[in-house]
């Protein structure tokens, strides 16, 4: 049975560490099937946290990496290697570096501070491995309080003495912005618009709120995703973001036509047909042909009413219907 109170992140590395090996023996047909999941959402690509620790080792990256070329004509991926244990709570800091050169996009992170008990060093060692081997960061920061500000400014001043790393760093979840003041919220949005640092968010719904229109009203790149579909993190996530979406819209307030149709971008990293003065934006000729059919009259409705999925196209090929 799941307990969650006082659930920690460390006691769900143990239970991990416990759960894992029997795991690994059926992951590569459960990723299939969750890719399978995602298509049937609306989804032909995903950025996949794949955790890179003792206990799997690069087992795991093996077995995703097998998943997505045997689903290759219809889902793409980007992969982050992610040291769910910790870089040095459990070293994996030579197994961070092998993933490296295993065909991964992103060097991940996982609170530094509370996991690992030092910034600096995890953050230096964070940021050298992506510059090395050209790759980009996403940190996973879970952290609050002057800990979670912390790393999202080393975060920002590393990017910027690092200009190859602009447009390739992001952070996921960063709640640590939910509990700033609202001048502190504009204040760090620019600092992220400025470094190019995007943030990608499951839209968590709880006392505090994602700052998501200050975020877009600055420029930073948002993007919406599911933290878990129904593992043994959570109980919630049903892999559509178009309903991440629709939450957006609903728990920030976006209730006109114009609103929610740009509130479609929250589900399509950026993406609308139109922009707020109507022009045509998407598509074009020459555009990939990747898009989803939905059951809606518009992207206003699809957002609203979180429209059902008719048919998927990934690069030209129907994959989902």
């Amino acid at each position: 049975p799941r307990v969650i109170k006082n659930r920690t992140v460390k006691d769900m590395i143990a239970l991990e560490e416990k759960i894992l090996p029997e795991m690994l023996k059926t992951s590569t047909h459960r990723a299939e099937k969750m890719i399978e999941l995602l298509q049937s959402k609306g989804s032909a690509f995903a950025r996949s946290h794949v955790n890179i620790e003792p206990t799997s080792q690069l087992q795991s990256l093996r077995n995703l990496q097998t998943a997505l070329e045997n689903k290759k004509q219809g889902f793409g991926a980007e992969l982050v290697a992610f040291p769910q244990h910790g870089l040095y709570y459990r070293d994996s800091t030579s197994l961070m570096k092998e993933a490296a050169q295993a065909g991964i996009d992103y060097i991940g992170g996982l609170d530094p501070a509370s996991i690992d008990g030092n910034i600096n060093r995890t953050m230096d060692f964070t940021v050298q491995l992506a510059l090395d081997y050209d790759k980009g960061i996403d940190i996973h920061l879970h952290e609050g309080g002057a800990d979670g500000l912390q790393v999202v400014n080393y975060l920002i001043d590393r990017v910027n003495e690092n200009p190859e790393l602009k447009n390739r760093t992001w952070l996921s979840h960063a709640f640590v912005l939910a509990s700033l003041e609202s001048s502190q919220q504009e204040a760090i949005a620019e600092k992220l618009a400025a470094a190019v640092v995007g943030i990608a968010s499951s839209i968590p719904m709880g006392r505090s709120q994602m700052p998501i229109p200050t975020l877009l009203k600055h420029g930073v790149q948002v993007v919406t995703g599911n933290d878990s579909i129904v593992d043994h993190w959570n109980s919630f996530g049903t892999g559509s973001v178009l309903q991440k979406a629709n939450l957006a819209a609903q728990l920030y307030g976006m209730v006109t036509e114009l609103e929610l149709s740009q509130s479609l971008g929250l589900a399509t990293a950026g993406i609308t047909p139109l922009n707020r003065k109507g022009e045509q934006l998407w598509p074009k000729t020459g555009d990939e042909a990747s898009f989803v059919l939905v059951d809606a009259s518009c992207s206003a409705e699809a957002v609203a009413r979180v429209s059902a999925v008719q048919a998927l196209f990934h690069k030209g090929y129907k994959v989902f219907n």
